[in-house]
Parts: C-alpha cells; sequence; structure tokens
C-alpha cells in the first residue's frame, strides 16, 4: 500500500518486515519511483505464513478488482487523486540472491518472515559444513532452549524437521 514499500521488491519486503495488512495501490504515473498520486488502495491481511510467492497470486485477483474500480471511476468521472505523504514512503529494493541469507543471531520471528519473504526466489538458506542448503518453510516454536544453545546451533532433529537456535 503506497507510500511504503516504493520499488521493485514490496511483495517480498512487506513479508520480510512482518507486516500484518498490505494490498495493492493504483496510481497515477510521475517522475519519481511509484510517486505518483494514488487513486484506489485494496488492503490484504497478512497471516503469518503466507509466502511471498502466496501472497502474489492474491495481488494478482485484488490488482484486478483495483484496476476494475480505477476504469470504473474514471469513466464516470469520480476517480480521486490522493497526493502521497512522502514521509510516510519506505523503499524496497531489488532482490539478490545475497538477501536471503539467515543470519542466526536474529530473532525466530524475524528469520521465519525472511523465509516467506524469499520464498520462491530468490529462497532462503544457510551452510552446514561448508554446504548451502536452502529452506523453504519454518515454523516458530512455543518454547524453546531460551539461550542454552548459541545461535545457528542445531537443537534438536525431529521428524517434524530440525530445530536451530535463534537470536
Amino acid at each position: 500500500l503506497l507510500p511504503k514499500y516504493r520499488g521493485s521488491a514490496p511483495i517480498q519486503w512487506s513479508v520480510i518486515k512482518g507486516e500484518k495488512v498490505t494490498g495493492v495501490t493504483t496510481m497515477y504515473m510521475d517522475v519519481g519511483m511509484d510517486t505518483g498520486d494514488m487513486l484506489v488502495k485494496k488492503e490484504i491481511e497478512l497471516s503469518n505464513e503466507i509466502t511471498s510467492g502466496e501472497l502474489y497470486d492474491t495481488m494478482a485477483e485484488v490488482g484486478a478488482e483495483a484496476l476494475k474500480e480505477t476504469l470504473e471511476k474514471l469513466k464516470s468521472g469520480t476517480l480521486e487523486r490522493i497526493p502521497q505523504q512522502d514521509g510516510e514512503a519506505t523503499y524496497a529494493p531489488m532482490m539478490t540472491k545475497e538477501i536471503g541469507k539467515i543470519d542466526w543471531s536474529k530473532t525466530a520471528c524475524e528469520i521465519h518472515n525472511l523465509v516467506r519473504g524469499t520464498n520462491p526466489w530468490p529462497g532462503a538458506y544457510a551452510f552446514y559444513k561448508g554446504d548451502r542448503m536452502r529452506i523453504w518453510k519454518t515454523r516458530l516454536m512455543e518454547t524453546c532452549g531460551m539461550g542454552k544453545y548459541a545461535p545457528g546451533t542445531i537443537a534438536a532433529v525431529e521428524n517434524s524437521g530440525i530445530v536451530v537456535s535463534t537470536g
């Protein structure tokens, strides 16, 4: 939802940053990056499990609705221009493979959001014994070793997955 996440990867960054609500905004184009007057905004509530790929699919549907509403209002002469508040703007930089590297000293929630936000591309990863390991899905645990293990330490291997200590 403009003016937040102007730039090339707003879907991914809204998930990585742990937003609870995001959405689609139609706007007039101008010389700046995503700085034109806003026309129609449609909100989408985000679950704690949605990936950027899943959000992309949802946004395609919601975006079609927003475009239809924008064109209908344009045709009827009821379309209003709403200037963006530049002070509320944030930037969504281009995604690179390096963004997906997990820093285990971060909180479990930050890592969970990174994994969701980089799925399907560029993907989250960590190194284990020198090998790059892709991580596609994570789950936050209710309780854990709380300081018992250093961040990045494998605390347990279970049928449901691998438990890794975080910051």
